[in-house]
C-alpha cells in the first residue's frame, strides 16, 4: 500500500469511518473485548452471534406445567380403567388445573390473548409450533370433560345430564392420554428446532428428559394427593419416568464437543443438579418408603414436583447461556468446516486421474 493510500482523507463522518476500516486491515484495530471466550474462538469483536431469548420465566414454567398436565392425565386414565376412584380423580382434577396454568402462562408470555387464536387459522405439519398448538387443543376438552365430572354435586349426578355426563367422563378422559405423550414431549422437539446451540445439539435426548419429566411429575402428583393403597400406579409411573430423565441427561452432559458445556456450568447446573438429586430420591423412595408410609409418600412426590420443574428451568437457562458466548456458535461451525473440508479434499483426491 502507498503513501499516498495512507494518507488520512478529508475531514466526514464517512471518510472518518471508512479510513478507521483501513487501519483495521493494516494492523492498526482495536482490541476485541474480553468475553472469556480462548483465542481463536471469538466472533467480531467478540458480540455474541445469536440473540439470546426473549422468553421470560412464564415459558418454563409454561413446560412444566403442561408436563404435569399429561403424566396425570395419563395417571388418571389408568385408574380409571383399574378401578381406582382417588386416584383418578387426583389425576384428572390436577391435570386439568395444570392445564389452565399452563395455558395462562402461554397467552401470558404471547401478550395478546388474540394471538393463540391466530394459530389455530392454520395447521401446519413441518412447524412444531403449529403440531404443539393443536395438541393442546386436541387435549383440553377430553382433561375439562374428565375434571367437570368429578366436581359433580351428588344431586346433580342422579339427573339425566349429570349421569351423561359421568357417563362421557371415561372416553373424555381416554381421549385426553391418547394425547398426553404428545403434549408432553412436543416442548422438548419445538426447542429443539431453534437456532440455540444447548438446545439444537441436545434434539435427541431433550424429548426423553421432557417426557420422562413429565411422568415423573405426573406419579409425583398422584402419590401426594392418593392414599397409599391406590397409589401404585402412580409409584411405577413415578419411577419409570425419573428413570428416564436421568438417564437422558447423563447422556446430554456425555455428549462430545463444546455444547454440553452449557448445561453443566453455571446456573443452568446448579439448577439440573439439584433436580436429579430431587428426583433420584423422589424414585427411591417411590419404590421403597412410600409403599407403606403417607408421609413418606407425599414426601416423595413434592421431590419429584420439584426435581420436574428445576429440570425445565435448568434446560432454559443452558439455552440461555449457549447464546451468550460466541463459542458455542463458533466452535462447532469451524469442527463442521474442518470435516466437510477434509472430505472435499478426499472426494477430489479420488475423481484424479492416475
Amino acid at each position: 500500500m502507498s503513501a499516498e493510500q495512507l494518507r488520512p482523507p478529508k475531514p466526514g463522518a464517512r471518510a472518518a469511518e471508512a479510513w478507521a476500516r483501513v487501519r483495521g486491515r493494516i494492523g492498526g484495530a482495536r482490541p476485541e473485548p474480553s468475553t472469556g471466550t480462548p483465542p481463536g474462538h471469538r466472533s467480531y469483536y467478540g458480540r455474541p452471534v445469536l440473540k439470546p431469548p426473549v422468553w421470560e420465566w412464564k415459558i418454563p414454567a409454561y413446560f412444566f406445567t403442561g408436563g404435569l398436565s399429561a403424566g396425570a392425565g395419563l395417571l388418571a386414565a389408568g385408574a380409571d380403567l383399574t378401578g381406582r376412584p382417588a386416584l383418578r380423580r387426583a389425576g384428572r382434577l390436577g391435570g386439568f388445573g395444570a392445564l389452565l396454568v399452563s395455558s395462562y402462562l402461554l397467552i401470558a408470555d404471547l401478550g395478546r390473548p388474540e394471538r393463540f387464536h391466530h394459530m389455530l387459522r392454520v395447521a401446519k405439519p413441518t412447524s412444531p409450533m403449529s403440531v404443539g398448538t393443536w395438541i393442546l387443543v386436541a387435549y383440553g376438552p377430553g382433561s375439562a370433560l374428565a375434571a367437570g365430572a368429578e366436581l359433580l354435586p351428588r344431586a346433580v349426578r342422579a339427573t339425566l345430564p349429570g349421569r351423561l355426563l359421568v357417563v362421557a367422563a371415561r372416553p373424555a378422559g381416554l381421549s385426553a392420554a391418547l394425547f398426553a405423550p404428545g403434549l408432553a414431549s412436543y416442548t422438548a422437539v419445538l426447542l429443539s428446532q431453534t437456532a440455540v446451540p444447548a438446545w439444537h445439539e441436545a434434539r435427541a435426548e431433550m424429548p426423553f428428559v421432557f417426557t420422562g419429566s413429565a411422568a415423573a411429575s405426573g406419579g409425583g402428583l398422584g402419590m401426594l394427593l392418593a392414599p397409599v393403597a391406590e397409589a401404585g400406579p402412580a409409584r411405577r409411573l413415578a419411577a419409570a419416568g425419573a428413570a428416564a430423565e436421568l438417564v437422558a441427561s447423563r447422556l446430554i452432559e456425555r455428549r462430545p464437543g463444546l455444547v454440553p458445556t452449557a448445561f453443566t456450568t453455571g446456573r443452568a447446573h446448579r439448577l439440573r443438579q439439584a433436580s436429579q438429586w430431587l428426583t433420584l430420591g423422589g424414585a427411591v423412595a417411590a419404590v421403597t418408603v412410600a409403599r407403606r408410609s403417607r408421609p413418606a409418600a407425599a414426601a416423595a412426590g413434592v421431590a419429584l414436583l420439584a426435581g420436574s420443574a428445576l429440570q425445565r428451568f435448568g434446560v432454559f437457562e443452558a439455552g440461555v447461556a449457549s447464546t451468550k458466548d460466541p463459542a458455542y456458535v463458533v466452535v462447532p461451525q469451524r469442527e463442521r468446516l474442518r470435516t466437510t473440508g477434509g472430505v472435499a479434499r478426499e472426494a477430489g483426491a479420488s475423481d484424479r486421474p492416475r
